[in-house]
């Protein structure tokens, strides 16, 4: 059995969330998939269509685009493993709804909670870091916050595995 919680990095369409899946299925069901996603077009209803066929009846779906930790907090004691997909998608939303508690704090009230977890955790994160500089503030801000939460969630996680080309390569 893997390590919990465990962090799943990779580039788009590494294999991450692939991987992340058979990860969380080597357990045994029912499992759950927070999804922090937000459907605002028609690529990304495509999307998240694909992921679902990909998943079996065994999982419940809890959409938590903002409201991550408490949808986290209401299955402490299930015991039910668990897939949070994607950390990005959710800090993107956090820089873009407004709100007086800063992302880099609600980051840290995440890495809090990783300690406590009583369930098989898995966190699917994009690495954006290794491209170009972007060329606006809010894209700049995003990447920095990306590569803060990615560092901090690691050091939380007990397991870290980064995908590139499908392929899993275990960091922690």
């Amino acid at each position: 059995m893997t390590p919990s919680p465990h962090l799943i990095l990779g580039a788009s369409r590494s294999g991450k969330s692939t991987h992340a899946e058979s990860l969380v299925t080597s357990l045994s069901p029912p499992y759950v998939y927070i999804a922090t996603a937000r459907i605002l077009d028609p690529e990304m209803r495509d999307r998240v269509r694909l992921h679902r066929e990909r998943r079996s009846s065994h999982w419940e779906t809890l959409e938590a685009p903002v409201a991550l930790l408490p949808a986290l907090r209401t299955l402490q004691g299930a015991g039910k493993p668990v897939l949070l997909d994607c950390l990005t998608l959710w800090l993107t939303n956090l820089l873009l709804e407004p709100s007086t508690t800063p992302p880099e704090q609600t980051v840290d009230e995440l890495c809090s909670f990783l300690a406590v977890a009583d369930y098989p955790l898995f966190v699917v994160s994009n690495e954006v870091g290794a491209g170009i500089v972007p060329e606006n503030a809010l894209a700049r801000r995003f990447r920095d916050l990306a590569g803060l939460a990615n560092q901090r969630v690691a050091a939380s996680c007990a397991a870290v595995t980064l995908v590139v080309a499908g392929i899993p390569l275990r960091l922690k």
